[in-house]
């Protein structure tokens, strides 16, 4: 990736927008760790320059770094504008694009950054974006030497490399894998910004062309290595958790399903089942959710039930979402856990009639997932492009983040910024 000639290592795209000031905050505790051998020119990128220059005043303020805006370059370029995008593009080694909902602001990021061989992330939780801009743009980005990679932020690299991290810490060959979510919060509750909520609003409402785009696509199924495995009830009981639960509706499923593709047939390893759930509590969360869920999937299937859900986040998510997003107090009493439980067979004893006969529990912990985590996962995955140059795939191209970075040191990084993978279990049966 060229970086001599480009003024920036990495350009934050919408540092101004909710989730971007906690990106370059990110950027900005990066910058100053001791632990940096080298120098990080950056920049921050929008519309307008007065926002632009408030945010880095807040991160200076925050970070008690009083000389924080004098140091970073401000870029003003506007998603409607391709030309400012390009001059953009030109002036950075990596994009951290968060910019979003990315169905309708995330494709002329992602064409500015392949034709002008710069690497591009976002934090998208949308898979027919993200499974889009593969079939677009994936061999143009593979000649122009750019790696665009999608989801690295809450949805999915906890889960995507989550999978990866149990396959290589078990003593043999893992074959399916079930992860679930628990989200905790302080005695103020949770809330998301509303941004998430709208991508998910628009993403139910047109699932038909998700279908459609995987329909044409025509890939060959994945082979299945042991037992099929079976999906759960809607609302299922998970005895090790001790909590009801239910689907997990982001993107971790597409992601953990494309990265695995991506590893059998390119680094022939085995391939992996997944699942994924959010836990719900007692019998009392699953009501109140079900009645949430079955509000959401009537109105999300009419234009007029879309604007409505649009407007009254609050109202329609139970307080969940919102118009202003968390409070400070909110984002420090929160964190999440997602625990996977893996299963599969020991060196030297085949799936072919026999039972899985090994089973490994693992886990992923850390700090509140939309504003600390994601930022935390984000950053890391760019200082991975620019640092582990020679672990990543040998073109370009558009990636999952367990694609890109299978063979890179990113998990040990996420460990060291709070994001902690362990092995909580493993045995053979």
């Amino acid at each position: 990736m060229a970086t001599q000639q480009r003024p920036f290592h990495l350009v934050v795209f919408g540092a101004s927008g909710f989730t971007g000031q906690f990106v370059t905050e990110e950027v900005a505790r990066e910058q100053m760790s001791p632990e940096r051998s080298s120098r990080l020119p950056w920049a921050v990128a929008g519309r307008s320059r007065e926002k632009l220059q408030r945010v880095l005043e807040r991160a200076a303020m925050k970070l008690g770094r009083p000389t924080l805006s004098s140091e970073v370059g401000i870029i003003i370029c506007d998603i409607t504008n391709p030309a400012s995008l390009d001059e953009m593009a030109k002036q950075a080694t990596v994009v951290l694009n968060c910019v979003g909902p990315y169905r309708f602001y995330g494709e002329p990021v992602v064409k500015a950054c392949v034709e002008n061989g710069t690497s591009c992330i976002d934090i998208c939780g949308e898979p027919q974006f993200l499974e889009l801009m593969y079939w677009k743009y994936h061999e143009k980005a593979a000649e122009k030497g750019a790696y665009i990679i999608g989801s690295s932020g809450f949805d999915s690299i906890p889960a995507d490399l989550g999978v990866i991290y149990t396959r290589n810490k078990m003593n043999g060959t893992l074959t399916a894998v079930e992860s679930f979510l628990t989200i905790h919060s302080g005695p103020e509750g949770l809330c998301t910004h509303d941004g998430t909520w709208k991508s998910a609003v628009y993403g139910f409402g047109d699932q038909s062309n998700l279908k459609k785009l995987r329909n044409e696509s025509n890939l060959k199924p994945v082979p299945i290595v042991g037992p099929k495995l079976k999906r759960r009830w809607p609302i299922s009981y998970c005895r090790e958790l001790n909590s009801y639960s239910i689907p997990f509706l982001g993107a971790d499923v597409s992601v953990v399903k494309r990265t695995q593709r991506y590893l059998h047939e390119n680094l022939e390893q085995s391939p992996v089942q997944y699942a994924a759930y959010v836990t719900v509590g007692g019998v009392t969360s699953v009501i109140k959710l079900m009645f949430a869920g079955l509000f959401f999937l009537f109105f999300v299937k009419f234009g007029i039930g879309r604007q409505l859900l649009i407007k009254f986040p609050w109202l329609f998510s139970f307080g969940y979402f919102s118009k202003q997003g968390p409070t400070q107090k909110q984002i420090d009493a929160s964190s999440f856990t997602l625990t996977f439980f893996g299963q599969g067979y020991s060196q030297g004893f085949g799936p072919d009639k026999n039972k899985p006969n090994i089973r490994i529990c693992t886990q992923v912990k850390g700090p509140e997932a939309g504003y600390v985590a994601t930022p935390i996962a984000m950053v890391q995955a760019a200082i991975t492009l620019l640092t582990d140059t020679s672990d990543l795939p040998k073109a370009g191209g558009v990636f999952t983040p367990g694609a890109a970075f299978s063979r890179t040191k990113l998990i040990d990084r996420l460990n060291q910024h709070g994001i902690e993978f362990s092995v909580l279990s493993s045995s053979e049966v």
